[in-house]
């Protein structure tokens, strides 16, 4: 269980901007349950939802660099969640699974050349000596914009993408699962982005801007 609190290289919750961040969102809170449910609201929609501005390399994915930021994909928005939440003493863990996104944008699938979101990160935040699924990915304008409704944290169930739209088409779909880490696991998730995405990511380390596709 220690292993879900202390700070590691990309949940670097001994950082002071990562630090004040959390606590800055829960003053005043009393319960876990309560601080986990705000901040998860918080990353949500504090970062946009962003897959078109990815960078690998290992200093750019540590969660006070991307606090520096006003955007970010599904990975780190989880890593800015889980640290913060264990510098409140919170347990946490960074859990991935590979997705099918059935109402992505043409844009994003031309992009990838599949509708497949591979290595799709999400939290497991302990809380009531139970291990709950908080998906903080999509922020809410996205949301709408996409006829889902936002996923909704209450500290007592899991949290994870909506399988169906609100007009009951399927949205998402978790169709392989990688299972739970302490920390990212970057060899891994560079290793899953080369074999889905080969065209577009041959190494690590590279800082990749597709900003161009979304006009």
């Amino acid at each position: 269980m220690q292993s879900c609190l202390e700070p590691t290289y990309f949940l670097n919750h001994d950082h002071p901007d990562v630090q004040e961040f959390a606590e800055s969102h829960t003053r005043g809170l009393a319960t876990d349950k309560e601080k986990a449910v705000v901040l998860f609201k918080v990353v949500r929609d504090k970062f946009a939802y962003n897959p078109y501005d990815i960078n690998l390399e290992k200093q750019a994915m540590r969660a006070s660099e991307i606090l520096k930021r006003d955007h970010g994909y599904c990975n780190e928005k989880a890593i800015v969640l889980a640290a913060s939440l264990r510098h409140l003493g919170i347990p946490t863990r960074l859990y991935f699974g590979n997705v099918r996104n059935h109402i992505g944008t043409s844009r994003l699938e031309k992009l990838l050349q599949t509708d497949v979101l591979a290595f799709h990160g999400c939290v497991e935040i302990e809380l009531g000596e139970r291990w709950l699924k908080a998906t903080p990915a999509f922020n809410a304008g996205l949301c709408r914009r996409l006829g889902v409704a936002p996923l909704e944290f209450n500290g007592e169930e899991d949290c994870i993408f909506q399988q169906f739209s609100d007009d009951g088409r399927r949205f998402m779909e978790y169709i392989e699962i990688h299972g739970s880490f302490d920390d990212m696991p970057y060899d891994r998730f560079v290793q899953e982005l080369r074999k889905h995405y080969g065209h577009l990511v041959q190494t690590e380390g590279k800082h990749y801007r597709f900003n161009e596709l979304q006009a």
